[in-house]
């Protein structure tokens, strides 16, 4: 089959966009996103939807469409209404995508929160986004019973001053009967999710998502599954369901196409590499973390991989180094590595790499992709605004249905984020090839600026990583009198390695320009991660100075 080509087209003469290769899909007009991504799933009835990899504990379609429903009602009769928020403080666990879609069905909106954060930062999503209502579970019941709203809690045990979520279920049943999930009639552009997001400045922010905003990005994204795979995917739903890639990329994608997700609510990599194997998982949407661990750590060695159905790996959250990359295929034969790029407040995936088995063109490795069918792209001069040709970096910019609305109560950053145009700005440095392919290069806010050279630490953490002794590592700037800023290095190293931080600096000078040069070195127990793998540079940076200033004061 013939690649195409990317297409260009301009709004004046001057402006360079940029449109898939591929024809637009349609995207229906008058479907929620419950019912889009349920559509036909009494077809599939007794097919198991979600899994729990340790538990076993499942649910059939038959089964998320009855609790969806029965969640919804319950939801109404409750006092919910049409926008109203709810916040899901959950786990991984088999019902959180029929919480999710309960909420919607009902007319609500779904605000996912992080179980490992600080009791103080889920009172303040709770408090921004004016929630009326909170689920969780018995563990966490404890960070959210100071917030004064009624709770509902999953699990066996039956908690005082709260409602248990059998009980609610059954309750739903008793609220009647209705031929659509709530009297209130619900709209595409009625919103459906609020996710919470750091966007460009670092700040979380709530994310305004419309059903037609998801529904689109789902069109988008699976426009190249075709009939034959519907059914035939068994999806690893590692990637936390409260953060916009494990509700709509994982959970909708997954039962819009009526494959089975493999949840699990903790990376442990004996479990991982269990779980891919009993559950004969297709398709794992993983971190950069866990290929590193799947290249490097010896407790892989304990597992015949010859038993794998796995076919493909997706990454996205942050950058993959190329020497990463070809270890784990060299690793992994069979398996194909998909890069994918996708913001919140773009509702999930908006790049991604082809599907070898349908003849679509598949993008190059180390890039993230190419133009997905509805959206257009462009590549700005951060400095000036004007786009930019072909092959010249620039800040990424995206237009399409799927832009968010704005940031919940907060026109100041919208308006910093999406232009007049509509053009959603994404904070990311990229560029176009001549196939159509797209490359990150970093994050604007990330890039070390040295004696006015813009230094990517996603470069130098690609090159620590290709020596043999360094297991994990990270770049971040260390402001500097002479320089502006100075590229610091954090490095984990092999217990067995003999070599000096002196040693690894010269060996990345011996790797790059002058301007790019490590300048300081730390080696260190751990880098510390978020929950879907990026680097908390701001972390690092600090304990950095800090050590810095330790060694200062003790000489």
């Amino acid at each position: 089959m013939e690649t195409p080509t990317p297409m260009q087209h301009s709004e004046d003469e001057n402006e360079h966009v940029f449109l898939s290769k591929y024809p637009p899909v349609s995207v229906p007009d008058n479907l929620t996103l419950p019912e889009f991504v349920l559509q036909d799933a009494e077809l599939y009835a007794d097919k198991v939807a979600f899994v729990e990899a340790v538990s076993g504990k499942s649910y059939t379609y038959g089964e998320v469409v009855r609790d969806t429903r029965r969640f919804a009602k319950a939801l109404s009769s409750l006092g919910l209404r049409k926008g109203h928020v709810v916040l899901v403080l959950l786990p991984n666990i088999a019902e959180y995508g029929i919480v999710a879609l309960g909420i919607m069905a009902a007319g609500g909106v779904f605000s996912g929160a992080n179980p490992a954060s600080h009791p103080s930062e889920i009172m303040k999503q709770a408090n921004v986004s004016n929630a009326k209502l909170i689920v969780t579970n018995g563990p966490n019941y404890e960070k959210v019973k100071v917030l004064e709203q009624p709770v509902v809690v999953l699990g066996e045990e039956s908690i005082e001053g709260a409602t248990n979520w059998d009980e609610l279920l059954e309750a739903g049943d008793r609220a009647g009967t209705g031929t659509r999930f709530t009297k209130e009639e619900i709209l595409q552009s009625d919103l459906c999710a609020l996710p919470f997001s750091s966007g460009t400045t670092g700040i979380s922010k709530g994310v305004m998502l419309t059903h037609r905003n998801l529904v689109a990005n789902l069109c988008s994204s699976l426009f190249s599954v075709g009939l034959d795979m519907v059914g035939e995917v068994t999806t690893l739903g590692l990637i936390p369901f409260f953060h916009i890639y494990g509700i709509t990329g994982i959970c909708c994608a997954t039962l819009r196409n009526k494959g089975e997700v493999v949840v699990m609510n903790r990376f442990d990599l004996r479990t991982f590499l269990n779980a891919l194997i009993t559950h004969e998982v297709t398709f794992a949407p993983i971190v950069p973390p866990i290929i590193l661990a799947l290249v490097k750590n010896p407790i892989v060695d304990e597992f015949d991989l010859s038993k794998l159905k796995l076919r493909a790996v997706m990454t996205a959250a942050a950058p993959l180094a190329p020497e990463l990359l070809a270890s784990f295929e060299n690793k992994f034969p069979g398996v194909q590595v998909q890069e994918a790029y996708g913001l919140t407040e773009h509702s999930c995936i908006t790049l991604t790499h082809g599907n070898p088995m349908k003849g679509h063109h598949t993008a190059k490795k180390n890039s993230v992709g190419y133009i997905l069918p509805n959206l257009e792209l462009k590549f700005i001069n951060p400095d000036t605004g004007r786009s930019l040709p072909k092959n010249t970096p620039g800040e990424l910019c995206v237009r399409s249905q799927c832009v968010m609305q704005g940031y919940y109560k907060n026109t100041e950053e919208t308006n910093r984020t999406i232009d007049e145009h509509g053009w959603l700005h994404t904070g990311d440095i990229a560029y176009i090839d001549d196939d159509g392919d797209i490359f990150i290069v970093d994050r604007i806010k990330e890039l070390i600026k040295y004696k006015g050279f813009q230094v990517a630490p996603a470069e130098l953490e690609a090159i620590l990583l290709t020596h043999s002794s360094v297991e994990d590592a990270a770049v971040v700037p260390l402001p500097d009198e002479e320089a502006g800023e100075i590229p610091a290095a954090c490095v984990v190293m092999n217990p067995n390695a003999k070599e000096s931080e002196r040693d690894i600096m010269d060996y990345v000078a011996s790797n790059v320009a002058h301007y790019k040069k490590v300048r300081v070195m730390q080696f260190v127990d751990t880098i510390p991660k978020s929950p879907s793998g990026k680097i908390m540079r701001r972390l690092l940076k600090d304990k950095m100075i800090e050590n810095m200033t330790k060694n200062i004061s003790n000489t």
